[in-house]
Order: structure tokens, then C-alpha cells, then sequence
């Protein structure tokens, strides 16, 4: 029975509506123009070298647009043309066959079984096969010979594939080379150890040595240390030859008693430099910040306010302090071992030291007026602050303080036999505080920052002390444990 529609079958054995396409060639409507044969080079293929950064042969550029009865391009690819852009429905119908010769739509004929070609919208690879563009990561087991990304390439992701909020923490790497991520609050020790690494490795926080504490020795000028020890010695050497040579004694003893006194003198200021020191910080008159002129070395005494970093204290966990304080102390006897290179026989040596300070604020008690001081970031400062006992440990108790044991635990210092003191001081919001250093006006801004030299605190005949030295900012604080507190 005939049917009213024309229709033919094509070489696949499929049936399709419309009579066979004759051999004579039709112009293709497209909307751009057609994609050279590249050869396998991707800088001849215009746009597609631009995508990936590539310089492009040859000075002309392409325009993107309709284009009225283009060239017909074939090559040795089964008769299937490539094209940049959509193209007509009878194309699109014949292009995508998969089986049996293609026929492009433009007259071609059938070139055999044997050169079945897909053809897609794109430019072509070096083996001839058009690449296969996506627009984000291939799902499947199947991985493309190339792929082309429109945007940027999302972030490498753990092997699960789960995408978390925030991002992954710095550390090891897990087995697939993704950086591993760890889940649930940290443990004490771990809490402790991040947190006092924050404090070294912040900028903000000034560390204080040992150095910073007063020192007669280090205050002392050693060419003129040197000199008196270089004149005792000749005088000894001048006192015993005279009494060797006319048997008179006097020069002798004359430079015994001058050695005596200047080491007596030593002696004094070694053990009460400290306490002339502060001293001078207490009767040095405050200044008024309302009328300090911009350079001007002042005294402010008054309460502190915490600046953006506050501390808190090592061993007491006192909260909102500016000024933090924490050392060990071990007494070392006959046969103890010593807590330093420098530790002697019968004497407290130091084993520890955690010193931290930062920027604060203070508010004056002369004129009310609140002044930054610039104790942070490195900045010299001279502590006078005192501390106070708080852990005294012999071998006999020191299984009774279970938070001085997990003290030193968490900083692997050793707790075998030994007679150790644990003295802590720190400035907290409120106290009351003197501050010695330089006024500096900025605009509407008031600090107090170090000066350029040193300040000398002279001599104090009465009292027997020798000048001393003090270097920026100085800080003077009594014990926070004996006085009031004044809330701010």
C-alpha cells in the first residue's frame, strides 16, 4: 500500500521522511564563522587559544555574526564538517548519526562505514576528534582526552569529595595529599601550646628576658669596673713589695681597707640597687598630661584600661591584664643540679621566665585625661613590678599542688627532687600603675612612648646607692595581691 509522503531509507536501513538529498551542494545558514582546520595546533585555532592563554598565529581576528553562504570546508575526516556556532536542524540531524556514513547536509556522499565521524560544535584535537567542552568536574568513571572549563577551577577537594565551611586547617596531610581537618574542641594541652605560641608569635606582645630586670653589674660601666680592679691589683702588688723589701706595712694596708669599702659598697648596691631604684620612681614628681608639652619626660600615675590585646596570666589565669609575669625559681645545695650556667652553690637560680606586655591605656589622676602608652610591639620597657609566692615546693610536698605539676608538664620542665618557687605579678584592668617615658601629642591622640636615651637616677649619697640606668618606658606597680582593685 503507497503512502502519501515521500520517504527513502538510508544506508543504516533507518526510514526517514522526505525524499533523498540530491548531490548537488547547499549553502549552510551559520552564525558564526567556520572553525579552520587547525591541523593539531592550537595556536591556529583563534578563540580556543585564547582560553588558554596562548598567542594566537596571525594578525587577523574573526568576528562573531550571521554569515551569508560561507565556504564549504571538507577534509579527510569522513566528509563531516566542524562548525563554531549552531547550526540548521538538518544538519544537526545528519551530523550525529551513529551509524553509517554521514552526509553533513551539504551534498556530501557516503564515504564508508569504516569513517563514521561525530561532529560537535567546537574546534578539533590533534587526532582529529572534536574536543569535548564542560563546564564543571565530569561525573562518571569516564575521563575525557581534553577538557575545556568556562570560570575558574573549583578548589581541590579531600578524596571524600565533601565540601565543608570554612577553611582547612594547616597541618599534615592525609593519604590522598589533602590537608587533614580535625573536628571537637582540643585538649588542655593542646589549648595551652596554641595559646602561648600566639603570644610569642603576636606582634603586638612585647617578650621580656631577663635582661630587662635591674642589674647592678649590668648598670655598673665596666671600663671604669676594670680600671678599679686593675689599681687594687697594682696596689696589692706596690703594698707587698714595700713590706718585703723595708718591712713597713702601711701601703698594705691602706689599699686592704680602700678594697674593703669598695666592695662593701658593691655588696650594698648589689643586694639594695633594686629598692633605690624605686626609690627614685616614687619621689619623682607627676606631671599633668593636661599641660605635658609634646616631647616632654613625665611621670603619669593612674589606673589602666586594656588596649585591643589583653593578656592573661601563666599560672593563676588572672583575665584583662596589660603586664604578665611567671618564673620558676630553684634553690641549688651540694648536690642538686643547677637551674643555669650561671647558677653557684647555695643560691636561688632562675629556671623560667614568661614576661609579656602590650599597649595599654591610662587614665591620669592629675588631670583625668587618658593617655595611650606604647609598651607593645617591641618596644623597650623596664618592668618594677613586683611578684609574690605563689607555689614554694621542696620534695616533701610536691605531689600536693596537682596545678604547679601540670604547670610544669605543659612546658616539659622536669619535677624530681628539687626546692622550686613559683612567684608570679601582673597589671590587671584597674590597678594602679606609674608610667615614666615621653609624652607624644598626635592630632587628638595622647601617648606615652620610650625615649631616645636612657634616664640616670644619679647618686644617693644617703642611702649609699650608685647610679643606675633607666631604659624606655619604665613600669612601677606594687604587689596586685596587697591593694585594692578599682573597678573600671
Amino acid at each position: 500500500m503507497g503512502s502519501r509522503f515521500a520517504s527513502h531509507q538510508l544506508s543504516n536501513g533507518l526510514y526517514v521522511s522526505g525524499r533523498p538529498e540530491q548531490s548537488k551542494e547547499r549553502p549552510i545558514t551559520m552564525s558564526s564563522t567556520a572553525m579552520p582546520y587547525t591541523g593539531g595546533d592550537i595556536k591556529k585555532s583563534g578563540e580556543l587559544g585564547k582560553m588558554f592563554d596562548i598567542p594566537v598565529d596571525g594578525s587577523k581576528s574573526r568576528k562573531s555574526g550571521p554569515v551569508g553562504n560561507p565556504p564549504m570546508r571538507t577534509g579527510s575526516f569522513g566528509g563531516a564538517a566542524s562548525h563554531s556556532g549552531p547550526i540548521t536542524n538538518s544538519t544537526s540531524r545528519a551530523s550525529y548519526s551513529t551509524s553509517g556514513p554521514v552526509t553533513s547536509g551539504m551534498g556530501g556522499g557516503p564515504t564508508g562505514g569504516s569513517n563514521r565521524q561525530k561532529s560537535s560544535s567546537g574546534p578539533l584535537n590533534k587526532h582529529g576528534d572534536p574536543i569535548k567542552k564542560s563546564s564543571g568536574p565530569q561525573s562518571g568513571g569516564v575521563t575525557p582526552a581534553a577538557r575545556q572549563n568556562s570560570g575558574p577551577q573549583a578548589p581541590v577537594l579531600p578524596a571524600t569529595g565533601l565540601i565543608t565551611s570554612g577553611p582547612i586547617t594547616s597541618g599534615p596531610l592525609n593519604s590522598s595529599g589533602a590537608p587533614r581537618k580535625f573536628s571537637g574542641p582540643l585538649d588542655s594541652m593542646g589549648s595551652l601550646k596554641l595559646h602561648s605560641t600566639s603570644i610569642v608569635n603576636n606582634q603586638a606582645v612585647t617578650n621580656l628576658s631577663q635582661e630587662d630586670d635591674y642589674s647592678f653589674k649590668r648598670n655598673f660601666p665596666k671600663p671604669i669596673l676594670w680600671s678599679v680592679i686593675l689599681l687594687f691589683v697594682m696596689g696589692f702588688i706596690a703594698g707587698g713589695f714595700i713590706l718585703a723589701a723595708v718591712h713597713n706595712p702601711i701601703l698594705l694596708v691602706v689599699v686592704v681597707v680602700l678594697f674593703s669599702f669598695v666592695a662593701a659598697l658593691f655588696t650594698w648596691n648589689n643586694c639594695w640597687g633594686r629598692k633605690g631604684v624605686t626609690g627614685f620612681i616614687a619621689q619623682y614628681p607627676d606631671a599633668e598630661l593636661r599641660t605635658a608639652k609634646d616631647g616632654q619626660y613625665v611621670k603619669v600615675s593612674g589606673v589602666v584600661t586594656c588596649g585591643n590585646v589583653p593578656l592573661e596570666s601563666s599560672f593563676q589565669r588572672v583575665p584583662r591584664c596589660v603586664y604578665t609575669c611567671t618564673s620558676l625559681y630553684e634553690y641549688r645545695g651540694c648536690d642538686s643540679k643547677a637551674a643555669n650556667a650561671a647558677h653557684r652553690r647555695f643560691t636561688w637560680g632562675l629556671r623560667s621566665l614568661e614576661r609579656h606586655v602590650v599597649d595599654f591605656y591610662i587614665s591620669d589622676f592629675q588631670s583625668g585625661l587618658r593617655a595611650l602608652v606604647k609598651t607593645g610591639y617591641g618596644a623597650r620597657v623596664t618592668p618594677y613590678v613586683d611578684e609574690s609566692v605563689v607555689v614554694d615546693v621542696n620534695p616533701s610536698n610536691k605531689d600536693m599542688s596537682p596545678d604547679f605539676v601540670r604547670w610544669l608538664r605543659d612546658r616539659n620542665l622536669s619535677s624530681d627532687d628539687r626546692v622550686m618557687r613559683l612567684r608570679e605579678g601582673y597589671i590587671k584592668e584597674g590597678s594602679t600603675v606609674s608610667v615614666m617615658g615621653v609624652v607624644q601629642r598626635n592630632e587628638n591622640v595622647l601617648m606615652i612612648v620610650p625615649p631616645p636615651e636612657p634616664l640616670s637616677t644619679g647618686c644617693q649619697w644617703g642611702k649609699c646607692i650608685l647610679p643606675a640606668s633607666l631604659e624606655g618606658i619604665v613600669l612601677r606597680c606594687e604587689d596586685s595581691s596587697k591593694i585594692d582593685v578599682i573597678p573600671v
